[in-house]
């Protein structure tokens, strides 16, 4: 799902990567000090996952994990994916340098929709079942979301993409249900050992009164 140089026309590079600098402003200036080591694991987990290439047309198909990225971080997906896209131009040349800012929108946009559709929901206390649910929605989602987004890129830089952009999108959808396995999986394993990473707020507000696991039943606080 990576875009190479040379592709994109000048003006969809220049929109993209406005758009994919605004994004990562934002992110930014949400992002508590405290969750940076977080950041920065969700970032290895997506350059890691993502490693392994198949060819397709101009693009390629891997796993994406950018919907699992978006449970956790929420607009700091931005600037996460932005350092793993990075290194991965640099160090294994997937993906260019001058089409970085189209891939960083491209996978983190629909990282950012994912929390709002599915991870909100993982900020109260939910079973395993649950958790899965929404996990393999969101993990679906985002490869879903990023082919339509790379598709529309390709297709906004002339008609002749038409043709690839199609062969994009039909690429990744063995890719969804992979994802969506994963994701769950991952989320499930998640609230099991470490709710807190899921049950704190990753969109920067503070959060509510309600959100966060209950105290056990047997805590002074609910004895008195």
């Amino acid at each position: 799902m990576h875009l190479a140089d040379g592709i994109l026309s000048a003006p969809v590079t220049v929109a993209s990567t406005a758009c994919a600098l605004a994004g990562i402003a934002r992110g930014l200036y949400r992002l508590e000090p405290e969750r940076v080591p977080q950041v920065g694991m969700m970032a290895a987990v997506f350059f890691v996952g993502s490693l392994i290439h198949v060819p397709v047309g101009v693009s390629s198909a891997h796993l994406v994990l950018n919907g699992l990225v978006g449970l956790f971080l929420g607009w700091a997906s931005f600037p996460a994916l932005t350092a793993a896209l990075l290194l991965q131009a640099i160090l294994f040349h997937f993906g260019g340098m001058v089409c970085l800012g189209a891939n960083v929108w491209n996978m983190a946009l629909p990282a950012v929709a994912g929390y709002y559709l599915f991870g909100c929901r993982l900020r109260r206390p939910v079973g395993r079942g649950m958790g899965f649910a929404m996990g393999a929605a969101a993990g679906a989602f985002g490869v879903f979301g990023s082919g339509v987004m790379m598709a529309l890129t390709l297709c906004a830089s002339g008609g002749e993409f038409l043709v690839p952009a199609a062969a994009v999108l039909a690429a990744h959808i063995p890719v969804m249900a992979v994802e969506a396995l994963v994701t769950g999986s991952a989320v499930s394993f998640v609230l099991q050992v470490r709710p807190e990473f899921l049950l704190s707020p990753s969109d920067g507000t503070p959060p509510r009164p309600e959100d966060g696991p209950h105290p056990p039943a047997d805590t002074p606080r609910n004895r008195s």
